[in-house]
């Protein structure tokens, strides 16, 4: 089983990809993590995303679906950066752990 702290950087790097591609929410977010192998309960979700939100990753924007508000969430400049950043990062690790 892999450790938390790394689970749990993986998914905030999901997350920002996903939200530079188009906007997401917390649901969809889930689905498509499990798709990548993830097992994500909303009480993960969720504060991971607001905690991107108020580091300055993403903002967000309400809106009512079907009588329930539904946030949605895209990737801000600062998010961008740090994607950006991590993208860099990983493939480094991944020419190290490829090569050994």
């Amino acid at each position: 089983m892999l450790n938390r702290k790394f689970f749990l950087g993986f998914i905030r790097i999901h997350i920002l990809y996903h939200a530079s591609k188009k906007e997401i929410y917390g649901v969809q977010m889930i689905n498509e993590l499990k798709n990548h192998g993830y097992k994500v309960s909303p009480g993960t979700m969720y504060p991971i995303l607001h905690s991107l939100e108020k580091e300055g990753y993403l903002k967000s924007r309400k809106e009512n679906v079907r009588g329930k508000i539904r946030k949605y969430y895209k990737i801000t400049s600062n998010g961008q950066k740090i994607l950006y950043e991590s993208r860099n990062k990983i493939n480094e690790l991944i020419k190290e752990i490829i090569e050994e």
